[in-house]
């Protein structure tokens, strides 16, 4: 049972590097041809909004902006908000937060998905997620999906990557909860609250 549960969570990672390798050279063109330097958020910027906003989980933080940086620049927006979700075998999850760019202002934003996979428990997490290659504020709607795990690195943060049409989204989550497993779903990213995960 247990050498099962390594072979599922290595089979998740990989999956994970390899969308992230998938992801990352199609990035370069994007970003040398939609904003300037001046629309994005430099890493000290946003370890330090993510410092304040984590407390005393962001031991590890300013690795994981770090490593995302390099791998997919500097974002154009980030979104701050808190997140629950709960599975047995087949789950779901909630959040809610508020999206910030340079140059639209402040916007709220909901996601909710639902997720299939090893996966028992529930969790609550604090999230900030980095926006890529964000032209206007309607185009973070839409469904992301991914490969998710309870697995967490870095002081109980967390990092993974979705992607949907040309906007990436790097979410850092903080983990609180009990939960064991590795999952495959969407977020769908929406204007107002629902309880439908699809």
């Amino acid at each position: 049972m247990v050498s099962r549960l390594v072979y599922i969570i290595l089979a998740a990672f990989l999956l994970t590097t390899a969308a992230t390798l998938i992801v990352a050279p199609t990035l370069s063109y994007a970003q040398e041809s939609n904003g300037s330097l001046s629309d994005t958020y430099s890493g000290e910027e946003l370890v330090g909004t993510g410092g304040a906003f984590f407390g005393s989980v962001a031991q590890g933080l300013a690795s994981l902006v770090e490593r995302a940086v390099s791998q997919f620049g500097l974002p154009n927006a980030y979104i701050l908000g808190e997140e629950a979700g709960g599975a047995i075998f087949a789950g779901a999850r909630y959040g809610e937060g508020t999206m910030y760019t340079r140059n639209q202002g402040e916007h709220p934003v909901y996601w909710q998905g639902p997720s299939v996979g090893f996966d028992f428990g529930g969790d609550g997490s604090k999230v900030m997620m980095l926006v890529y290659n964000l032209s206007t504020v309607s185009d973070v709607y839409g469904r992301y999906p991914g490969v998710d795990g309870s697995a967490y690195a870095f002081g109980g943060l967390g990092m993974t990557v979705i992607k949907y049409g040309d906007v990436i989204m790097v979410p850092i989550r903080s983990g609180v909860g009990a939960r064991l497993g590795v999952n495959v779903g969407y977020l769908k990213f929406t204007q107002e609250p629902t309880w439908n995960p699809f």
